[in-house]
């Protein structure tokens, strides 16, 4: 199992990025699937968390109304999204797509995780 997170970047404040996730081994209907970051100096946090289903999503308090978690499939490849939006230099770290086939979206509970990309929000 493989996945791989892309699409960071240097961003100014106020700035959007979209991250995407692909993988190979796991299928995410059969899988939660999340977002993490760590941004410097501190513990993995959870950012977002969508079920199998796609229909119901979670976002920590920190980047509710400004990202939005996703799924699509094109072309036989299904794909994780992160639409980053009104980006915050505390939003600076290291973001991770991850999955499990369990049914708690925790950074101790993730069964697959991907390399990270970085996300650097400054001006």
């Amino acid at each position: 199992v493989q996945l791989q997170a892309s699409g960071g970047g240097l961003v100014q404040p106020g700035g959007s990025l979209r991250l995407s996730c692909t993988n190979t081994g796991v299928t995410w209907r059969d899988n939660v699937s999340g977002w993490f970051r760590q941004r410097p100096g501190k513990e993995h946090e959870l950012i977002s968390c969508i079920s199998r289903s796609g229909e119901t999503v979670f976002y920590a308090g920190s980047v509710r109304g400004r990202f939005t978690v996703s799924r699509e499939n094109v072309q036989n490849t299904d794909t994780l999204y992160l639409q980053m939006d009104s980006l915050k230099t505390e939003d600076t770290a290291v973001h991770y797509c991850a999955a499990t086939r369990k049914y708690l979206c925790t950074v101790d509970g993730m069964d697959y995780w991907g390399k990270g990309t970085q996300v650097t929000v400054s001006s």
